[in-house]
């Protein structure tokens, strides 16, 4: 045990999205606040998802207009807060003979769907005769189509952003943040500050927090961290995996995202442009193992493909040519009988009694509804407190790299090793923040090096990273900050010379250097699904 006991108005566990923006939303209230996370900040469930900011048309099927009402207005508040990460996307919806959800469902669909978010951002939604769906992506299969639906909705194609600005964010705003600093006990004790055992990330012993509320935000790992305090021996997670495939553009592929109807068992998938690349998911499948070890089955690999050909028939996919694959758990609640997809996807704010009384666990919840969650956990936070819930400001306060995001480009013309397409890959990713790297190149001139032939990539990225972003590891600077790990070949053309800068920042030795490109590897390996030996 190290240093002294710490005291916090409120510790949070778990630092994905939900995590992060609940630490964001406290802070910016005058909350003294703790985020602790196991791994990496937004390297769990959050980085897995199929990077839609979207209302939930299908959650119309079940009823359950309350969260699509929700998710379409959350919706519009993060394109006004992170206008930099959160695109609109148009998507279309072929129907063919046959299908489940036929021409005038779709309809009733899409018309609920405008009325739900009135006041919204995006244009409305509009009908396509067979031959307009065929004018409009030429690539499409034909047999048995009888027309389709065109509506918009947001994309975040780098979701792992979306959580570190949230955490940048809770930073600046006075919280304290912390990676790689894993849980180890809970004690609860009588006086109602609970005792929060950790391993920091720059020890090798556990240091103690206390606080008089603690939010289990781990999701879909809640169940084990109650287990550290015994405080809850009924399951409440009962999460079910979620698998996307990678795809180099393929003949014939869609100018738009795809929403479609799988044929083999009429769950809906997307076929989404992503990254220069395709993301095509999902999969909706019950798992009762460590969520940090679900993949994509060679069965699911097979399905995506399978149907992203029945729809683009010029495509001839075939699982060994994907690009990679990636799965995730999402932290829905236990439910033992019934369909996985009529499983509620609204969130669930568990406040805990007894001994754990000043717990509160969160179980479910979407990308896209994480701030209004937090908004609600906070003001439960601040009344379990005694105190009247302040005002939340995280609808109108941009995120760190809003703020001048849409000079960005122009703010990187002075960097003259950077091409037009690095700046904007470099805008994408940061925002208004290249202001940051472009004091870094000021201060060090050789920082405003290219890593790469084609002018993309900068070394100050690197520096940014480690300086300002909490990056610790290389796989966090490749994959979560960088975010050249999502590329076709994850990375693998910069890898050594973002090891060398970073061992540079972090004073790594060439030994650790060696053993941090063995762990990035390793983790590449299980997105290829190979061998990384």
């Amino acid at each position: 045990m190290t240093g002294d006991v710490r005291q916090y108005d409120l510790i949070i566990i778990g630092g994905g999205i939900n995590g992060a923006g609940i630490a964001r939303d406290a802070a910016m209230r005058g909350i003294r606040t703790l985020l602790l996370e196991a791994h990496d900040f937004g390297s769990g469930t959050s980085s897995w998802s199929s990077r839609l900011i979207h209302g939930g048309l299908r959650y119309l099927e079940y009823g359950e207009l309350p969260l699509v009402y929700e998710s379409l207005h959350e919706r519009r508040h993060l394109q006004v807060i992170a206008p930099h990460l959160v695109k609109r996307i148009r998507i279309t919806i072929p129907i063919y003979k046959g299908s489940k959800r036929g021409r005038t469902i779709v309809r009733l669909g899409m018309m609920a769907y405008d009325l739900l978010s009135l006041g919204k951002n995006l244009p409305r939604h509009r009908m396509l005769s067979r031959q307009e769906l065929i004018d409009a992506e030429p690539g499409i299969n034909s047999d048995g189509l009888r027309g389709g639906a065109q509506y918009y909705d947001a994309q975040v194609t780098y979701a792992e952003r979306l959580v570190l600005e949230n955490v940048i964010a809770a930073a600046e705003a006075g919280a304290t943040v912390k990676n790689y600093s894993p849980v180890t006990g809970i004690r609860f004790r009588d006086d109602g500050y609970h005792r929060i055992h950790y391993r920091p990330a720059e020890s090798e012993d556990d240091a103690v927090v206390t606080a008089p509320v603690v939010v289990n935000a781990a999701g879909p790992w809640v169940d084990r961290v109650l287990a550290l305090g015994n405080a809850e021996m009924r399951r409440l997670m009962g999460g079910t995996k979620g698998s996307h495939i990678v795809v180099a553009p393929f003949r014939g592929a869609p100018k738009d995202a795809v929403y479609v109807e799988a044929n083999a068992d009429g769950r809906p998938i997307f076929i989404i442009p992503w990254n220069k690349q395709y993301l095509i998911g999902t999969t909706d499948i019950r798992v009762n193992i460590d969520p940090a070890d679900v993949q994509a089955s060679d069965e699911e690999i097979r399905y995506l493909v399978d149907e992203t050909n029945r729809v683009f028939p010029q495509a001839k996919l075939k699982p060994e040519g994907i690009d990679f694959a990636y799965a995730g758990v999402r932290p829905l609640p236990y439910r033992k009988k019934g369909p996985e997809s009529a499983v509620t996807r609204k969130h669930i704010i568990k406040k805990h009694r007894g001994r754990a009384r000043g717990l509160i666990s969160i179980i479910g919840g979407k990308l896209t509804t994480y701030r209004n969650l937090a908004r609600q956990t906070v003001d439960k936070v601040q009344k379990m407190a005694g105190n009247h819930p302040s005002a939340c400001r995280t609808a109108d306060v941009p995120l760190p790299g809003a703020t001048d995001s849409e000079a960005a480009e122009e703010t990187l013309a002075s960097i003259d090793s950077l091409s037009a397409e690095g700046r904007h890959r470099i805008a994408m990713i940061y925002g208004g923040r290249v202001r940051r790297l472009q004091e870094i190149v000021a201060a060090q001139p050789e920082l405003g090096a290219a890593l790469d032939a084609e002018g993309t990539v900068l070394a100050a990225e690197i520096a940014l990273a480690v300086r300002d972003e909490f990056a610790l590891c290389l796989s966090d600077i490749v994959h979560r900050r960088l975010m050249v790990g999502l590329s076709a070949n994850l990375g693998a053309h910069l890898t050594l010379s973002i090891a060398a800068a970073a061992a540079s920042e972090l004073g790594w030795s060439s030994k650790e250097a060696e053993r941090q490109l063995g762990i990035l590897n390793a983790h590449n390996a299980r997105l290829r699904r190979t061998d990384s030996s």
